[in-house]
């Protein structure tokens, strides 16, 4: 082999590895799994399979006939359907069986 070449070809790598090593750490790391949300701000866990309304509860700030601060209290969802993503199960599948009858 060409003596030249076996130099290039030594140079090239060095500078790959060093590229590698410095780039290395300036990588952002990967965003956090998103969860799907309802625009009510729940997941789909929080709504009924059924009826699609939400059962999960919000605070809210309580104030007294004063209008002063009184402490928090807590106020179903007035979410009335789920409007988020649907699982893959749902749209690709629907489900066979009727619903069962208590």
């Amino acid at each position: 082999m060409e003596p030249v070449s076996l130099l290039v070809g030594g140079a090239l790598l060095a500078v790959g590895y060093l590229t590698g090593r410095l780039n290395r750490h300036r990588t952002p790391p990967p965003p956090p799994p998103m969860t799907p949300l309802c625009g009510c701000g729940h997941a789909l866990s929080q709504h009924d399979r059924e009826t699609s309304t939400c059962y999960a509860e919000l605070r809210r700030d309580n104030y007294d006939k004063r209008g002063r601060w009184a402490g928090h209290v807590w106020v179903p969802c007035t979410c009335r359907q789920y409007v988020g993503p649907r699982p893959i199960d749902e749209v690709f599948a629907p489900r066979l069986l009727p619903p069962a009858v208590d």
